[in-house]
């Protein structure tokens, strides 16, 4: 169950397509979707490379934290799955 919710929410976290069709305000983007615009616009310019490295590492915080946090209730639930009886 919890690896079902691990997934989902990775999975809903980096979602960029349906940010990009459904919002029209810049200002109301994910920061996924900042990123990917910020390296579109800024391909030739190098300036933006680090400003898109910490973003990326700022992204990855809350589900390295969640992992972190459900990591005993993941372990359990593998455990299970992989006993028989």
């Amino acid at each position: 169950m919890v690896t079902v919710f691990l997934l989902q929410f990775v999975g809903i976290w980096n979602n960029t397509l349906l940010p990009f069709i459904l919002l029209s305000d810049q200002d109301k983007y994910p920061l996924t979707l900042l990123l990917y615009t910020f390296l579109s616009k800024g391909a030739g310019d190098t300036d933006l490379y680090p400003l898109v490295i910490m973003g990326s590492a700022a992204a990855i915080i809350p589900l390295i934290a969640l992992v972190m946090v459900l990591q005993h209730f993941w372990r359990a639930d593998l455990l299970a799955g992989g006993l028989k009886g």
